[in-house]
């Protein structure tokens, strides 16, 4: 028989997991946004002395697209890190889910099955609606999970495709921006 004790102690065990692995996620999130503020700072200085030296405008502007390219890839590659540290902790999150669901449903259904071999005569109509509630409970979860994990899927696809788009309208515009405007 299982003692509500470990259902506690399993809570608790998938509670430290969760924490953990939360606070894993935060701390690579920190050491990535103080190499980009460091990076982005140094960018600052020197992109500042690269303006400084410029002498005239045709120089500046062309410096301006120089600079420009750079500074977005960095950006996008910064938004690629974020998104792969949160899928990783997602990733990990939901693996152990299924896996404290699964556990926990087990658990729960030895104990009915326990409950039910032991229910008296006559009762065969309530054993049975107690196991088709359990299936379909359990169709349920499986379901949801299914649904989750498409969920994430598609986000993520999306974020993939606006990082793609977002490269594309950058390299375009940067040429045409950098361009000298004639005058009529």
């Amino acid at each position: 028989m299982i003692k509500p004790e470990e259902f506690a102690k399993s809570g608790f065990n998938f509670a430290l997991f969760f924490a953990n692995t939360a606070f894993d996620g935060i701390e690579r999130l920190a050491v990535l946004n103080l190499a980009a503020s460091r990076s982005a700072f140094e960018a600052f200085v020197s992109n500042v002395n690269t303006l400084l030296g410029v002498k005239d405008f045709k120089s500046f502007v062309e410096v301006q697209k120089d600079l420009a390219a750079p500074t977005l890839e960095k950006g996008i590659e910064y938004s690629r890190n974020v998104i792969a540290i949160a899928t990783d902790a997602k990733e990990k999150i939901a693996k152990q889910v299924e896996t404290h669901v699964a556990d926990t449903s087990a658990k729960v259904s030895g104990i009915v099955e326990k409950a039910l071999e032991s229910a008296p005569a006559g009762s065969e109509v309530a054993v049975a609606a107690v196991k088709t509630a359990m299936k379909s409970a359990n169709e349920a979860m499986d379901g949801l999970n299914k649904v989750a994990k498409q969920a994430a899927e598609v986000a993520e696809a999306s974020v993939a495709a606006a990082t793609e788009a977002t490269i594309k309208a950058a390299n375009v515009a940067a040429p045409k921006a950098a361009a000298p405007k004639k005058v009529a």
